[in-house]
């Protein structure tokens, strides 16, 4: 009874959140003056593509389902970001840092960037990719721009407080860092215990400068099931259960560290407004929906589409496009559900339609 009733509210919140934004229209003005991305490649749409990097996504068959075709998001159509964007009643998809123009830049910039990570050396095995840091270095550039621009300084953090901020990162420093002993050393020197702890901490000091950039609005994503990923079940194997349940127990000790992070930072900064968006509890929706788990594209040996290669031809009946990312129908349950939770444990202190108001 309970897996019906599961499967259920999975289906009919995903009819829902379907006819949400198959209606979006923007009318007038967004909800907010701006909208800043950061993160690794469950947002890039397109920051890694001149990068000397594997990992990129401008090649077919990404963005099959895409208005514009390839783009380099790593997906079938839209990513969570490029959802929150409609929700919030932008009439363009934000620009990546790559691109964005000085009339572009006061609605937002995308800077997420695949095989990006919390630690620096994160995804370095794979070439080219923007660490957390530098995309903070780079959001500090585009801020001079905005200054320039206005010629007021007051007028511009003003403006800034109202904008939303998504940051969504920290996957790559378990799967392509400590889940990589080989490479890096990271799983010689620490215990997932003591690897939470140190990532957390340094997280911790990464969302505190994004706040001193002027946010005041910031979206922080938690951690999703990484072991229940097809390319780590395929490394790692199962022993009979559904996911890799050593790291599904890692990444947890992530996210049980950056809930009551998320509640420190806002007690000990001047009208802050971070809220903690809860992946495990949204994906445990995705449990009971039949959507299959086999990637949609056939597979490179690290996960991504191999090119040209034909797809699924039904993307809408399943959860991951390639061996590590949502096809667009599990973008939309967990934008969706960011943008208006169902319940407390999927965003707390507040949703992001809760945070728009504030």
């Amino acid at each position: 009874m309970a897996y019906c009733q599961l499967n259920l509210l999975f289906w009919v919140y995903i009819f829902v959140a379907i006819i949400q934004f198959g209606i979006f229209i923007a009318h007038g003005e967004p909800k907010v003056p701006c909208y800043f991305i950061f993160g690794d490649s469950l947002v890039d749409s397109g920051n890694n593509n001149k990068l000397i990097t594997k990992a990129k996504a401008n090649y077919p068959p990404y963005g099959i389902d895409f208005p514009q075709g390839v783009t380099g998001r790593f997906t079938n159509g839209r990513t969570i970001a490029d959802m929150i964007g409609e929700l919030l009643d932008f009439d363009e998809y934000i620009p990546t840092f790559l691109v964005a123009t000085d009339t572009q830049i006061s609605k937002g910039v995308n800077y997420g960037s695949a095989a990006a990570g919390i630690r620096d050396e994160t995804g370095s095995h794979l070439g080219g990719r923007i660490s957390f840091n530098r995309q903070l270095h780079n959001h500090n550039t585009t801020l001079s721009r905005l200054f320039h621009l206005q010629r007021n300084t007051t007028f511009t953090n003003e403006h800034l407080s109202k904008c939303i901020y998504l940051v969504n990162i920290g996957s790559n420093d378990y799967i392509n860092n400590y889940l990589m002993p080989t490479i890096y050393t990271t799983s010689h020197i620490h215990t997932p215990y003591r690897y939470a702890t140190v990532l957390v901490r340094q997280y911790a000091q990464q969302l505190k400068t994004l706040y001193d950039l002027g946010g005041r609005k910031i979206v922080v994503f938690g951690l999703g099931p990484v072991g229940c990923t097809p390319t780590e079940i395929s490394i790692f194997g199962t022993n009979g259960s559904p996911c890799v349940e050593s790291i599904n127990d890692a990444v947890r000790q992530f996210n049980n560290k950056l809930r009551p992070l998320i509640d420190e930072l806002n007690h000990d900064n001047p009208n802050a407004k971070f809220t903690f968006i809860n992946l495990t509890s949204i994906s445990s929706l995705q449990e009971g929906s039949r959507l299959s788990n086999v990637p949609c594209c056939k597979l490179r040996v690290d996960g991504q589409c191999i090119r040209n290669r034909p797809v699924c031809p039904d993307r809408a009946m399943s959860e991951y496009y390639d061996g590590f990312h949502p096809t667009e129908i599990a973008n939309t349950l967990i934008a969706s559900m960011s943008y208006t939770a169902l319940s407390p444990m999927d965003a707390s202190p507040y949703d992001i339609s809760e945070l728009v108001k504030l």
